[in-house]
Formats: structure tokens, sequence, C-alpha cells
């Protein structure tokens, strides 16, 4: 969604594997840090990414830098796949998801960049076939930006959304969140809401099972005379 230079996590998905036979730290680590050490420079370089630069022509790139590597887990060798049904986005005001994706890979949209614009650049690799599917259970959700006026028959889904117009507008939560702030008994509630629009749920996302996936983000804002990536700072 957005936000967050990093220590790499490439994790077991799907239940996939325990702690035990996870990945060489001294082999995957480094191949990860290299990749977003190019990917990095990628973002940066002028003629990539940056005003009237197609978001195709970025995907493409992120794609032929992240499939050139590959990396060791347990003394075999996995060719780095981009995840093609993930993608980056343009981010406006209270608006994570704000119109415009950026593929990471080759195809898709053939809109330009523009002056002015927010973008997270999200970079997915993974060790499986590329494509992730919705899976196990949810806890994170974000109210629809364009969610107009919708009724809704029980009290406590209007006292729920009361809650989250408050304290999260339309940014994203989680379940933990709502725990904080004191709410109680609210899933069927918070399923009322998911049911009826408002409310859009974000379930974990998994390649198949026994592959490894990591994500790396940088969140960048097109000035008029340079590219600022305002993510970046001492620790990523």
């Amino acid at each position: 969604m957005a936000d967050k230079e990093i220590s790499p996590e490439i994790r077991p998905e799907d239940g996939a594997a325990d702690a035990a036979n996870g990945p060489s730290e001294s082999t995957s680590k480094v191949v990860s840090e290299e990749v977003e050490d190019e990917l990095d420079e990628l973002a940066l370089d002028e003629p990539r990414a940056g005003i009237d630069v197609r978001l195709c022509d970025v995907g493409a790139a992120i794609q032929e830098v992240m499939e050139s590597y590959e990396v060791e887990i347990n003394g075999k060798v996995f060719q780095v796949k981009s995840i093609r049904n993930l993608n980056g986005h343009s981010i406006g005001p209270y608006q994570i998801h704000a119109g415009k994706s950026v593929p990471i890979v080759k195809g898709g949209e053939q809109t330009k960049m523009e002056e002015g614009e927010f973008y997270a650049i999200e970079t997915f690799g993974s060790t499986g076939k590329g494509y992730v599917r919705e899976d196990l259970e949810c806890s994170h959700y974000m109210k629809n930006f364009d969610a107009g006026h919708v009724p809704l028959r029980l009290p406590r889904a209007k006292q729920l959304l009361a809650t989250i117009n408050k304290n999260f507008s339309t940014l994203a939560f989680c379940r933990r969140y709502l725990d904080r702030i004191g709410e109680t008994k609210y899933l069927m509630a918070l399923k009322n809401l998911c049911d009826a629009g408002i409310v859009q749920p974000y379930p974990p996302l998994c390649d198949n099972k026994g592959s490894y996936v990591s994500q790396f983000e940088h969140t960048i804002l097109l000035r008029p005379t340079c590219k600022e990536v305002v993510s970046r700072g001492n620790d990523y």
C-alpha cells in the first residue's frame, strides 16, 4: 500500500517452510540487496521513471533487472521472477491507490507519468510462478475512496463505520488497530461493511506452496526539475 537501505526479508509463503529450512542468509540476503540497489538506481534514472515516461516502460525496465538475478536457497538455485499480477500505483491525498498502475513486467499501461504526481514504486520478486492469489485469513482493510452513502441496517455496522471514518478515513487499517482503540465484537459489522462495498478487504497474497517472496518499495514525487524519493531515509 505505501511505504516505507532495507535489511531484506525473503519469507516462505503459504506455510511453505519453517525457520530451520529458510533461505541461506549469506546468499539470499546478498542477492536481494543487489537487486534492491539496482532497482533503486533504476527508479532514480531519469529516462526510466519521470515526467512523460510511459508506465509500461518502467515495468519493462523493472522486470529486466529483477529477472536477471538468481537466488540460492539451501543449495538450490531459483530464478527470480517478477510477480505479474501485482504492481505499484499513483498516490493521492487520502487515496492510496489513485488510479494509475505501475506494472513490474513488460506490457501494460501506455499512460505517462505527469508532473506533481506521487508514485509508490513497488517491486515483488518470487521463486515461484510469479503469480499470487488471495489466501489465508484477512486482517487488513481500507475504506473505499469512492464509497458513497450506502444504507446500513445493522446499528453495529453504522457504529463501526463512524469509528473507521474518525480514526482512519480512507487510509488502510488492520484489526489490531481496531482492538487498540477499544473496538470489540466487530467482525460481523466489518463483514457487513465489506459486503456493502464500503470497506475493501486485503487478504494475504501467496504464490505457490514452497516459494519465497520478497517486496521492496519507495515513494517518489515528480517535481518539475527532478524526482524526489520521499521514503528514503537512513534506515531504508
